[in-house]
């Protein structure tokens, strides 16, 4: 299977593919940051997904219609799929306030509040995405590579002191 960059092209065909399914999803790494950011910053590898994990079995189905397999199976962590490019999800569990938590590896677990879910832009069109807080806290408690400078560079210039 021949796998290349994640374009904004590709990034439309998945997001026009969940939007048919009726499936939510709320983008983060370094797409997310370009959605806030309002413009594509930088090459990406791949395209990171939050959603419902009661939506799994469409997340599944819509993204095997479009030419994606499982690669890296860590449900209920993550999944990476494999295609075009690459797709990332990561499965996060509801509560009614509208904050979510998601499982991390070994027992640990991530918490998203309810003001981590907004709306930016990508190629002119409005998605769901996840907030510059939410970002920022994301690309926190590890060695940061040349690609995350680059985002939190981004997010700063764009969005200063948000």
């Amino acid at each position: 299977m021949d796998t290349g960059p994640m374009t904004i092209e590709l990034v439309h065909v998945a997001l026009d593919s969940f939007d048919r399914a009726g499936v939510a999803v709320w983008i983060g790494g370094g797409w997310g940051i370009d959605a806030l950011v309002g413009r594509q910053t930088r090459e990406h590898r791949d395209l990171d997904l939050m959603y419902r994990i009661d939506d799994d079995p469409q997340i599944r189905e819509v993204l095997s219609a479009t030419g994606y397999v499982a690669e890296t199976d860590w449900w209920p962590v993550r999944v990476e799929f494999r295609g075009p490019s690459y797709v990332d999800v990561h499965p996060l569990d509801f509560a009614p306030d509208g904050s979510a938590t998601q499982a991390g590896l070994d027992g640990a677990r991530f918490e998203y509040p309810a003001s981590a879910f907004v709306h930016g832009t990508i190629d002119g069109r409005r998605v769901g995405c996840l907030s510059a807080e939410q970002q920022r806290l994301f690309h926190s408690g590890y060695e940061l590579r040349e690609i995350d400078h680059a985002d939190l560079a981004a997010l700063a210039s764009a969005l200063p002191g948000r």
